[in-house]
C-alpha cells in the first residue's frame, strides 16, 4: 500500500516556550504566551525537524534556514489548576487556581532553504480578487453590539472583541473552520450552531429585532 495523505504532509516540529510542538500548515496549536494581537504576524525559527514526504531533515540543534511562520489566532487561557496544599498537625492548608496565559497561533507555512514569508501586504490584493469574484455580504466598517445576539454573554463578548470579532457581518459569514477556530478559542464547543449565531447576525442585520426581544414581545402579546 502506498504512503497516505497524512504521512505525506509536510510537517516540523519547533520549540518554543521550552516546549516542543509538531505543526503542519493550516494547524491551531496554543503555545505559551507571544505578545501581540489578533491578526499579527509571527515567526518561529528553532524548527528541530522538517519532514517533507520520506525526506527528513533533523537540526544540529535546529535545522539551518528553516522557518515556520504563523498567525496569532488570540490571546487565550488554559485550565484552571488547583494547587492545595497542606501540613499534618499545623492547622495549614492553602488553596490556590492558576490560569495559565497561552497564546493561540494558526501555521501558516514551513519555510526551508532561507526562505521567507511572504509580506502579508502581498496577500491583500489576492482576497480582493476573490471577492469580486464570489459576492458576497458585505461586510460593516463599523462595530455592531454583538450582545444582541442570543448566547454572547459579557464574557464571550470580550473574547470575540479580543479574536477580531466586532460586527454582525463577521458573524453571519463565518466559515465551519472559523467556528472551529473561535469556538476553541472561547471554549464552548458547540454553542456557534446550537445557539445560532449566523442565524441571529443575519436577522440582526435586515433590520430585525433581537430574539430575546421578540420573544418578551410574543409573551406580553
Amino acid at each position: 500500500m502506498g504512503a497516505t495523505k497524512k504521512e505525506n504532509e509536510m510537517y516540523a516540529v519547533i520549540k518554543t516556550g521550552g516546549k516542543q510542538y509538531r505543526v503542519a500548515a493550516n494547524d491551531t496549536i496554543e503555545i505559551e504566551k507571544l505578545e501581540g494581537s489578533a491578526g499579527d504576524s509571527v515567526e518561529f525559527t528553532d524548527v528541530l525537524m522538517v519532514s517533507n514526504g520520506e525526506a527528513i531533515e533533523w537540526g544540529a540543534p535546529v535545522v539551518e534556514g528553516a522557518t515556520v511562520a504563523g498567525e496569532i489566532v488570540g490571546q487565550v487561557r488554559g485550565p484552571k489548576i488547583v494547587i492545595f496544599k497542606k501540613r499534618r498537625r499545623k492547622h495549614y492548608r492553602r488553596k490556590n487556581g492558576h490560569r495559565q496565559d497561552l497564546t493561540s497561533v494558526r501555521i501558516t507555512e514551513i519555510l526551508t532553504g532561507g526562505a521567507k514569508p511572504a509580506p502579508k501586504a502581498a496577500a491583500e490584493p489576492a482576497k480582493a480578487a476573490e471577492a469580486t469574484e464570489a459576492p458576497a455580504a458585505p461586510l460593516e466598517a463599523k462595530s455592531d453590539d454583538l450582545s444582541l445576539i442570543a448566547g454572547i454573554g459579557p464574557k464571550k463578548l470580550r473574547s470575540l472583541n479580543a479574536l477580531g470579532y466586532t460586527s454582525f457581518a463577521q458573524i453571519a459569514a463565518l466559515t465551519p473552520e472559523e467556528i472551529e477556530a473561535v469556538e476553541t478559542a472561547l471554549k464552548a464547543k458547540g454553542s456557534i450552531v446550537r445557539d445560532e449565531w449566523i442565524e441571529q447576525a443575519q436577522e440582526l442585520m435586515a433590520g430585525k429585532p433581537p430574539r430575546a426581544k421578540a420573544d418578551k414581545a410574543k409573551a406580553q402579546d
